[in-house]
């Protein structure tokens, strides 16, 4: 089969909320950008992943302005509203209108495979798809693929999960219930939360009732009456990096949906007459490679809210969201409503800067940071301002004919904020 070849400014790989950002940024302040993504949609885990809203929060004005947009397109009494809640079918269509506004060039349904590499530097992205197999060359290459693939192989150094013993945080497939009471029904929405019923308090009912490694309660309104986001399925021992797991995840989770609807029905007050009516087409992994960037964001960083003299995403918020790496619930590592700190921290260009690769931007949750910090930046609203700073940064290299580890935090700052 013969390999096309073809050229342009920003090449950024996987179109999540990071991706999304960093295309639609660099195209808009004037970069040719192509956005490869392997799914048939736009947005990731915001739209794909069925995710029910923008957790945490991030000072970035692109993240402002797809929630302002958002708004404008939800219906009934929320109409006009600004909130994190998301409609996952008006996003995906805000996102193609959004990139079609600035001329980004959009290749859905195409896997990238391999870095084209020239010894340290990456030159473009292997990518296939119906069509065959296309060399797309770039001036940068944006990796936001989540996994950090295109990353991995360029050759830039990276670990997986947790220091200690690189376990990685569960997956979960998340699942739409309609035919809920809106005036009783229960939404507890952190693994803190402890919701008394005639039946006992739900989190340890849940923990008693429900098929191990599922075993809490986390519910979320959607924009729609009646209609509740579960984010309640739970896989152990998964490595989102393989295929095999990848695939074990997405049955171990399906096969729990119909044991939580019952549960459900049977103890949570206002669900008695619930029912399932949409599923998640990706299931979301949380954690996998961290990259090990010029600097690495540590959570003593996040804790003290430190603000670095290379910044390019500020008051970034959001708490240790640490799952339960070995069952349900929270890890004993993790902290929610208990989180202390209270003030946003910011992110250095430094950890989009993969160590020795050069014409690389790592972007979203695979930048260089700890597990701990990890747990933390991987908030999609952090993962946008990721997204818009890795954007800003690979229209500057382009616009001036520089490598990315050329352009400083001082102008990517000036073009967003």
């Amino acid at each position: 089969m013969e390999t096309k070849r073809i050229e342009t400014d920003v090449l950024v790989v996987g179109s999540g909320p990071s991706g999304f950002s960093a295309a639609y940024t660099a195209a808009r302040r004037g970069a040719k950008v192509i956005l490869i993504e392997q799914c048939g949609e736009v947005g990731g885990i915001s739209t794909a992943g069925l995710m029910s809203h923008w957790t945490g929060s991030c000072g970035s004005p692109l993240y402002r302005e797809i929630l302002r947009r958002s708004a404008e397109l939800n219906e009934g009494a929320l109409h006009g509203h600004i909130t994190p809640t998301i409609d996952p079918e008006n996003l995906k269509t805000l996102y193609l209108e959004m990139l079609d506004e600035v001329g980004v060039t959009l290749w859905l349904y195409t896997f990238a495979f391999d870095a084209i590499m020239d010894g340290d530097r990456i030159l473009g992205v292997s990518v296939v798809n119906k069509s065959g197999r296309t060399d797309i060359f770039a001036h940068t290459v944006i990796d936001a693929s989540g996994d950090g693939d295109i990353a991995c192989k360029s050759g830039a150094r990276f670990c997986k999960g947790r220091e200690s013993d690189g376990k990685m945080q569960p997956a979960t497939l998340m699942f739409k219930v309609g035919g809920v009471d809106d005036d009783r029904a229960v939404l507890p929405g952190s693994f803190e939360t402890t919701v008394p019923t005639d039946k006992g308090e739900l989190q340890a009912l849940a923990r008693e009732k429900l098929p191990a490694p599922a075993g809490h309660v986390l519910l979320y309104k959607s924009t729609l009456p009646g209609i509740v986001t579960c984010n309640m399925t739970n896989c152990v021992e998964i490595d989102g990096t393989r295929a095999e797991d990848l695939t074990a995840a997405t049955i171990t989770c399906r096969r729990q949906m119909r044991a939580i609807l019952q549960f459900l029905r049977a103890y949570a007050p206002g669900y008695e007459n619930a029912y399932i009516i949409s599923s998640a087409s990706l299931v979301g992994i949380r954690e996998t490679r961290h990259f090990k960037g010029e600097y690495t964001l540590t959570e003593e960083d996040i804790l003290e809210a430190r603000v670095f003299d290379d910044y390019v995403v500020k008051d970034a918020y959001f708490n240790f969201d640490v799952h339960n790496i070995t069952g349900a619930g929270l890890d004993k590592t993790g902290v929610q409503h208990g989180f202390s700190q209270k003030k946003g921290y910011t992110i250095p260009y430094r950890c989009l800067l993969p160590e020795k690769i050069e014409g690389l931007l790592l972007c979203g949750r695979n930048i260089s940071g700890t597990h701990m910090a990890h747990s933390n930046f991987r908030a999609m609203p952090i993962c946008a301002g990721i997204g818009e700073a890795a954007g800003a940064a690979a229209a500057l290299a382009t616009r001036q004919g520089v490598t990315v580890r050329q352009v400083t935090a001082e102008e990517i700052r000036a073009l967003i904020f």
